[in-house]
């Protein structure tokens, strides 16, 4: 029993401790990040010592006394408490019946040591030592109060493995599952003869490799289980040895099923060795399968090999246990009789006889083994259970009375064989019911070649005394467990718990506890009210002092092994070595600003040993962010610094010398800051960093240029005045204070004017790090007000500009001949096509010498939408003049200038685009030129808001869709505007009023009111129109078409409809001809549709890519149309896109999609001889009529999905109260079943549904039966199982209510003549049926039979790994 916390920390002398006032210490542990939201607490007598205190806080923390420190919690004294003094709580200030919070902090900048796990409280186990002896099942989990799991082994800590346990011996590590092979493996090595036998093999290494030698691997690990002074060792070697891999590791197998295989394997690797025999001498016996005639008493009769007995828990049929192990063997020796239709043909009658048929022992091996077969399978459930009833076992068997007494074979013995040891493994009788296997010689996990072996003297009966020493504990289900092993030393007689890594001493009593079961009766039912925890195998040794061998001692060890014991000391002393350095080194996370890279912050991680000096770490670093060759090292310098606010925190100027444990606060497993190489110039001075500074990135403004140079730093105070920062950044830029203007961005977008001179940095919101803008000019805007300057309108546009990617549809003659040119005024259109007869160049050289052009020209912010009216187009123009962006006023000449430039590129660009387009002739559907799938990102942003946050991460609900993937290389930047990434986003100023609908079906479809039919603003201005193109960017090599990206930047609240208007010039056709595309991650691409949608939820470096076609109007929907075919293997076939409206008839959509399926798709159909409906994955579902609406009786979406169904008769439904089911008949003595038929039934009652089956099929009614499909579409099942596996014939009235659930158009349902027999098959006709049902199955994705767990054979493999299977799971 666990000793109670208070009689542990209750000092000696107290007699009556309840009575005395108690202290409450709550104390933090703040040595380590993790812990440091941990309490512990400690409920102390008032008069304990502070000596006391520490002893039990580093109890429960599980340090080593004196390796930290105990400070007061809540007061700034961080004096440590006196580790030795005798003083008691009262004394030295501690509050009684109050919380008293104390720290647990690092003693001499060092982390506390980790206590040794003698203790039991490294391993977090909550037990003390006492109690780890008298445990023995599966220790609990952490925190769990001593509940433990059937299904995984106990988790542990690395430091636990470190120190050997006080029993002695050494644990094994459990990798996953396999405390099956912790428990065999812990029981050969405690078995005196085969660890002595193992020990004399001798490895060659010039004949096999170590690394696959299982001999060698589990020599190695004897030996570490011998010497090692770790509490536990791994296990890996000795299964890479037997070809697993890591996956092997998470398989549960069952030990005795190891036993053997690794025993065959053993035999295998010992072949011609002195060891060759080792497995038969010690594990191996005989037996005698006999048949006895009753009448002439002939007996026939062979000889079988056994390494195990299998004993029946319970027999079959019976409803009460075996009570003992010697019930089961007398039960395993019991002859039966056969009679009745079971006799015996018996050679010398020649005639069928009784006969009695059995089992005898003819010899019992060394080291017996019993397992006993808890593992049943119930024919009611039909599914494996475990057997937990209660079997005794003693201590020392007498198995005298089970040995065959007859001297030679009988005169009456006719025939006889001897199979030698053909049967490795358990032996079988037909005593063991239900277990008896007719394949005796099967492989389990090595090829073997049948060996014999000598007969071997029978000890007399006073000699067959075993004696019990090792228990295979098995505590779980049949699903799984977890396996331990109880073993007795032979050397104190002491029994051992060994449990994976834990090994405790235990007690008589407790492995009676293994015995199983219950307090109460042995009934049927007993068994699932009994303990899980219960003895598996049982390994006896023969009580012989002849042959009873001891353990060798290391001074008897053959001379290999003691090198091997030197070479694993050595190896074990290095790996000491190195964890004491890891110990005591510092890891943390080191930056670099790379001057050769771009300026790109640089990322690695220090480890620097905590004795190093600041110089020493400092060259460490700069070696490590390779900066030989870049700048000298003694321009380089070690800095603390704050990644996330980019702030520069300490410089450590006279510290070079100082240890790095002492600059960083000790060793920890993670630290509050971070390290920065900082570089400077030759001919520069490092700054001083010191605590309580700011950091403050400086941009200068240029309002003649409208530039924004990049940042300068600056460390100012935060008690600083306005007047004294500005006098800072004056000597840090060489601006006049008098005339600068200093501009504060406290977050996005809020730009904050610092104009008041006696204002401290704190009181205007400076924090660890800050951006602000300065501008010193004596330009007029100084006068203006602040939001209506043109320095706000700069740092505005500054603020919300984006840089995207954009990829241009091909621009090669065959594309452009499918394109729609832009709807202009006729007569211009004819003026173009006149002009450029005489002088005409290829579309792409106009397109290329257009942009160049319009990279030239300046689009600046306007100042007000209505003072731009004169330089506004009428609406008659061209869609180019339309996305004109001068922003900002220009003066009358450049205005005059950038309209004549524009004007004359419109010409340009209209004329090639209709000089190209006038030849196209008849042009296909823009949309059958892609034959990846479109998806409209307007289902990816549904149901919320613009966001801040760009999620790269996709609906699963988007998972069976067709995804477009653009395969694009890295893309080449060039230097565009200075703009930063967007931290939050704000909607259009013309849309903050307005209500968001995002449900509505108008807003699906991508426009709303404020646009026309073709995409055009009904409004006359624009507030944000930034727009500019910056040099086309390579679109990596793997691009091999003509396409070209380039690079825009934007404003980001600009809306889509505007962002389509300002790419007409460079896509070359107007904005309804083209779609727009956002590349997500992975190269996946969704539509953009909703037009006035703006590009706030894009940030810097999106990419978009744009497709011709054109794009959906208002009202609109994308539709994706499918055949249905019910009788093929694949019943749904992708035909065409197309676009369904709002308002559009059922019929209107079947009329447009004629002409599409018999161009595209080759089917020459009439309007009245195929149906649309609806389709849910691949389940067919409503019929839409003729006369249903979109919108108004259909419920449709973007992306919608709707099946075709070609019909062979006309159309039978006309009503919505009509429901349709697919009904497909099953025949029995055919095995087979028959095609596909549709009922149309006026009703939901089931009598309709049966008479319309009798109609089709002839079957009478009476005898008609029907079951309901399961599953998706076609409800496949085996015909093997489609007899008894559905539910036939539901008690119902309706085919609405349960279990049938058929409320809409296209259930399945099959239906018998209940009067059919079903075929008998012999057994080659149904391996032959299974296999061909198998395959069918297999290639429609429809299971074959319901498995809940598929199992691994468990297989060691000679050559070294398993043979590579391509078409292996």
């Amino acid at each position: 029993m666990v000793t109670s916390e208070e009689n542990q920390l209750v000092p000696k002398e107290i007699e009556n401790a309840a009575e005395e006032p108690r202290v409450l210490c709550i104390i933090q542990d703040t040595t380590n990040s993790k812990t440091v939201n941990e309490r512990l607490t400690v409920n102390l007598p008032a008069s304990t010592s502070l000596s006391k205190l520490h002893e039990d806080v580093a109890h429960k923390a599980g340090y080593v006394i004196s390796t930290f420190d105990l400070t007061w919690g809540n007061i700034s004294d961080m004096t440590p408490l006196d580790q030795s003094s005798e003083m008691t709580l009262s004394e030295s200030g501690f509050e009684a019946g109050k919380r008293n919070f104390l720290q647990l902090t690092d003693k001499d900048g060092e982390q506390p040591q980790m206590a040794s796990d003698e203790s039991g409280t490294a391993d977090n186990s909550g037990l003390d030592d006492g109690s780890q002896e008298r445990f023995i099942g599966p220790l609990p989990r952490e925190s769990t109060g001593g509940c433990s799991s059937d299904y995984s082994s106990p988790s542990y800590s690395y430091s636990s493995i470190l120190n050997k346990s006080e029993t002695g011996y050494v644990g094994l590590v459990n990798q996953a599952m396999t405390c099956y092979l912790n428990s065999l493996l812990q029981t050969l090595f405690m078995t005196p003869e085969f660890r002595n036998a193992l020990y004399n093999w001798e490895f060659e290494e010039s004949e096999e490799d170590p690394v696959t030698s299982i001999p060698y691997q589990l020599q190695r690990l004897f030996v570490l289980l011998q010497t090692s002074k770790k509490r536990a060792i791994e296990t890996t070697d000795v299964t890479r040895s037997f070809g697993w891999d890591s996956s092997e590791a998470w398989q549960q197998h069952d030990v005795q099923e190891l036993c053997r295989v690794m025993f065959d394997a053993l035999e295998q690797k010992w072949k011609q060795t002195e060891q060759a025999d080792l497995i038969n001498q010690l594990y191996q016996g005989k037996l005698k399968d006999y048949v006895r005639c009753l009448e002439c008493g002939n007996e026939s009769w062979r000889n079988d090999t056994y390494l195990d007995i299998p004993l029946v828990i319970r027999p079959f049929g019976a409803s009460q246990a075996f009570g003992s192990v010697e019930e089961a063997l007398q039960a395993f020796v019991q002859p039966e009789t056969l009679d009745g239709p079971n006799q015996y043909f018996c050679e010398r009658c020649k005639k069928k006889c009784d006969a009695r048929k059995g089992l005898r022992f003819l010899h019992f091996p060394y080291l017996l083994t019993l397992q006993l077969k808890r593992f049943d399978f119930d024919y009611t459930t039909m599914h494996r259970i475990k057997l937990n009833d209660r079997m005794t076992f003693p201590d020392e068997l007498d198995m005298s009375p089970f040995i065959d007494v007859e001297d030679e074979k009988s005169p009456q013995t006719e025939s006889c064989t001897d199979s030698g040891a053909e049967n490795e493994g358990s032996c079988h009788s037909d005593q063991m019911s239900n277990d008896f296997s007719t394949d005796d010689c099967v492989d389990e996990g090595i090829c073997l070649d049948s060996t014999g072996s000598a007969e071997r003297v029978l000890k007399p009966k006073n000699a067959l005394t075993f004696e019990l020493f090792s228990v295979m504990v098995h505590s779980g289900s049949a699903a799984g467990g977890h396996y331990y092993a109880c073993i007795k030393s032979f050397t104190d007689g002491q029994w051992y718990s060994f449990n994976d890594q834990h090994v405790s001493k235990i007690t008589q009593e407790d492995i009676r506890k293994t015995h199983g079961g219950s307090t109460g009766s042995r009934g049927y039912y007993s068994s699932a009210f009994a303990s899980s925890t219960n003895a598996y195998m049982l390994i006896y040794r023969l009580k012989d002092p002849a042959r009873n061998a001891k353990y060798l001692d290391l001074e008897d060890f053959p001379e290999h092994i003691k090198c091997l014991v030197h070479k694993e000391k050595e190896s074990e002393e290095h790996e000491k070595r190195q964890r004491e350095i890891e110990r005591n080194t510092c890891k943390i996370k080191l930056f670099c600003m790379h001057p050769g890279k771009m300026m790109t912050m640089m990322e690695n991680k220090l480890e620097v040993h905590k004795d190093k000096t600041l110089r020493e770490a400092t060259e460490m670093a700069y070696k490590l962010m390779e900066r030989e060759g870049v700048v000298p090292l003694d321009c380089c310098r070690l800095v603390k610094y704050d990644e996330f606010h980019e702030y520069l925190e300490l410089s450590f100027e006279g510290e070079e010398d100082t240890p790095m444990g002492l600059l960083l606060g000790g060793v920890k497993t993670s630290y509050m800051f971070d390290l920065l190489l900082e570089t400077r110039r030759p001919e520069q001075v490092f700054q001083p960093y010191k605590p309580g500074e700011v950091m403050v990135k400086v941009h200068v403004v240029d309002l003649k240029t409208d530039t924004i140079i990049p940042p300068i730093s600056v460390r100012a105070f935060l008690n600083q005045t306005i007047t004294e920062f500005n006098k800072l950044i004056a000597q840090a830029t060489g601006l006049s204070a008098d005339t600068m203007r200093v501009v504060l961005e406290r977050c996005y977008n809020d730009l904050r004017l610092l104009c008041v001179p006696n204002k401290t940095l704190k009181a205007e919101g400076f924090f660890r790090s800050n951006k602000v803008f300065v501008e010193s000019s004596d330009s007029p805007d100084q006068q203006v007000t602040f939001t209506d300057s043109h320095l706000w309108k700069l740092l505005d546009r500054h603020g919300n500009t984006i840089r995207l990617m954009v990829l241009l549809p091909e621009q090669s003659p065959g594309t452009l001949n499918n394109r729609t040119a832009c709807q202009k005024a006729g007569g211009d259109l004819d003026a173009s096509f006149e002009g450029s007869k005489a002088n005409r160049k290829p579309v792409e050289a106009i397109l290329e010498e257009s942009t160049e052009k319009l990279k030239s020209l300046s689009f600046q912010q306007q100042q007000q939408g209505s003072n731009n009216s004169d330089g506004q187009k009428s609406s008659d123009t061209s869609d180019f003049e339309h996305i004109e962006s001068p922003t900002r006023e220009l003066d009358s000449s450049s205005s005059v200038s950038a309209a004549a430039d524009n004007r004359e590129l419109e010409d340009r660009i209209q004329a090639a685009v209709v000089v190209v387009g006038s030849g196209a002739g008849a042009s296909l559907d823009p949309d059958s030129q892609f034959a990846c799938e479109e998806r409209s990102d307007s289902e990816v942003h549904n149901d919320r808001s613009t966001s801040s946050v760009d999620s790269d991460i996709l609906s699963s609900s988007h998972s069976s869709d067709t995804l477009c993937n653009a395969d694009s290389g890295p893309i080449q930047l060039a230097n565009g505007l200075d703009s930063h990434s967007i931290t939050s986003s704000r909607r259009s100023k013309a849309h903050e009023g307005k209500k968001e609908t995002w449900d509505t079906a108008e807003e699906d479809s991508g426009t709303d009111s404020e646009y026309d039919d073709n995409g055009k603003s009904k409004t006359s201005s624009t507030p944000y129109m930034y727009f500019r193109v910056s040099e086309p960017c390579a679109q990596g090599e793997s691009s091999g078409d003509a396409q070209k990206c380039i690079l825009v930047h934007v404003d980001k609240r600009i809306t889509l409809a505007a962002f389509k208007q300002n790419m007409e010039p460079y896509v070359g056709v107007g904005s309804t001809q083209f779609k727009v595309f956002r590349v997500y991650a992975n190269n996946q691409e969704f539509e953009s549709v909703r037009l006035n949608e703006t590009l706030s939820s894009f940030s810097d470096d999106n990419k978009i890519t744009i497709r011709l076609g054109r794009a959906l109007k208002k009202g609109e929907y994308r539709v994706k149309v499918y055949q249905l075919l019910v009788n093929e293997a694949e019943p749904c076939k992708f035909l065409v896109d197309t676009v369904f409206a709002k308002g559009m008839t059922v019929r209107q959509s079947k009329e447009e999609l004629l002409p599409q399926l018999k161009e595209q798709c080759k089917l020459d159909l009439s309007i009245d001889r195929f149906r649309l409906r609806k389709k849910t994955w691949k389940n067919p579902g409503t019929v839409f009529l003729d006369y249903h609406v979109y919108e108004e009786d259909i419920n449709i979406s973007s992306n919608w999905e709707v099946f075709l169904e070609v019909l062979d008769e006309p159309e039978k439904m006309k009503s919505m109260s009509q429901l349709a089911v697919l009904t497909r008949r099953w025949s029995p003595a055919h095995m087979k079943l028959e095609a596909f038929r549709e009922v149309v039934l006026e009703s939901s009652g089931v009598e309709e549904l049966k008479e319309k089956l009798c109609e089709i099929s002839g079957i009478p009614l009476e005898n008609l039966e029907f079951a309901k499909g399961r599953g998706t579409f076609p409800c496949d099942i085996s015909v093997l199982e489609i007899h008894q596996d559905l539910d036939w014939n539901p008690k119902v009235s309706t085919l609405n209510v349960w279990p049938l659930y058929i409320c809409d158009d296209g259930a399945v349902v099959f239906y018998r003549d209940s009067t059919e027999e079903l075929m008998d098959l012999s057994e080659d006709e149904r391996n032959v049926l299974m296999k061909k049902e198998s395959s069918r199955l297999l290639k429609t994705g429809h299971r074959v039979s319901y498995s809940p767990r598929k199992e691994k054979a468990l297989k060691i493999y000679l050559d070294g790994g398993p043979a590579k299977d391509s078409g292996q799971d």
